[in-house]
């Protein structure tokens, strides 16, 4: 059976480096909860059915992986934010996950770019990404990541595994390659596996994540064993209002080109929605045409979603991948999350076991 996994967002919490830039008592949910609609019939604010939660607690934790098992999530991937040895947002995994003293599998997904400093995002022009986000790394430093994530988590016996090798996702996995080279980046990857089979593992699954078109030819050669995606729903200089059905009739007629040019397996990766609005400063009727306030998905319910999961199940079947990814579990800030809301109770993990059984 094809297993499902989740995308866990491990922004829910104070932490060192946001407490130094927001007021005292700020978090993310305030995004969430102050959202108001931009136009007639926008749905927000979508809010959690039991209120906020400090997800850097054991008890966090045990909810979440409870939901799971109950609703048919195989395993969590955790965001995992490193920039030379540097790490946040590293609780809910470490502190929380790690202490709930459940074994349910998990991996790690190397979020190659920084938090943001500032939110509600204000500025309406310059950079989307600032240059201070982008994390920059080399050979030593990206074993020595490797080195790091091996000794406190591949070598855990909950650490999923494809091919019997831990798997370890890349985000943004082009800035890496435009980092170092198609030749470097195979170096980098050459060189970690190696490291790992000397530590005893049978060797590392690096999955490439966002593969961008110039680079699909080349994702093979720089060391990658797979492509997939996290949000991987609206077309990001498309229209305004984007309509979900016709969004996931699109996005999974594309799964296929993706294996056949890159010749790596893809695995695929559905979204329940994409509304990134609360991520935005209020510009009154001015609509900025990027991110958080651009594009915004709409017309998405609980059955649309489970028809577009089972169709991705269905292509994993079909094809011998034995895992569909769902962005995410608990991005509640941008509009994709599967706990249980306010509108639809848990309907949204009803889907989710629905899609995987039915």
């Amino acid at each position: 059976m094809v297993k499902i996994a989740a995308y866990i967002y491990p922004g829910w919490h104070s932490c060192p480096e946001r407490d130094s830039k927001f007021p005292p008592g700020w978090s993310e949910w305030d995004l969430v909860f102050n959202a108001r609609p931009a136009f007639e019939g926008h749905l927000q604010p979508k809010t959690p059915l039991h209120g906020p939660y400090d997800d850097s607690m054991p008890e966090t934790s045990k909810w979440q992986i409870k939901l799971a098992i109950e609703y048919g999530i195989d395993l969590f991937i955790y965001g995992f934010f490193w920039s030379r040895g540097k790490r946040v947002f590293y609780k809910p995994l470490d502190s929380a996950f790690l202490r709930a003293g459940i074994d349910f599998p998990f991996a790690i997904m190397w979020a190659n770019r920084m938090p943001r400093g500032i939110l509600p995002v204000k500025a309406a022009r310059g950079p989307v990404i600032h240059p201070s986000r982008y994390v920059y790394t080399d050979q030593h430093d990206f074993l020595e990541l490797i080195k790091f994530a091996a000794e406190n988590y591949f070598i855990l016996p909950n650490y999923f595994r494809l091919g019997n090798k831990p798997l370890f996702s890349i985000f943004d996995s082009a800035f890496f390659i435009r980092q170092l080279g198609v030749k470097g980046a195979a170096q980098a990857i050459k060189t970690a596996k190696g490291l790992m089979r000397k530590m005893g593992f049978e060797g590392l699954h690096v999955m490439a994540l966002n593969p961008a078109p110039a680079f699909m030819t080349e994702y093979a050669r720089a060391g990658f064993d797979s492509l997939s995606h996290y949000v991987f729903l609206p077309e990001w200089k498309g229209e305004y209002i984007q309509d979900f059905p016709m969004l996931a009739e699109k996005r999974s007629s594309e799964w296929p080109d993706f294996q056949r040019i890159s010749r790596l397996p893809y695995f695929p990766s559905v979204s329940p929605g994409w509304d990134a609005t609360p991520r935005g400063a209020a510009h009154g009727k001015e609509r900025p045409k990027r991110y958080p306030w651009w594009p915004v998905v709409t017309g998405q319910s609980p059955r649309g979603f489970e028809d577009f999961l089972k169709r991705a199940v269905a292509y994993a079947s079909r094809n011998g991948h034995p895992i569909v990814f769902i962005a995410s579990m608990n991005e509640w800030s941008e509009g994709h999350y599967l706990e249980p809301d306010t509108l639809h109770g848990h309907a949204w993990l009803e889907a989710v076991k629905s899609a995987k059984h039915g």
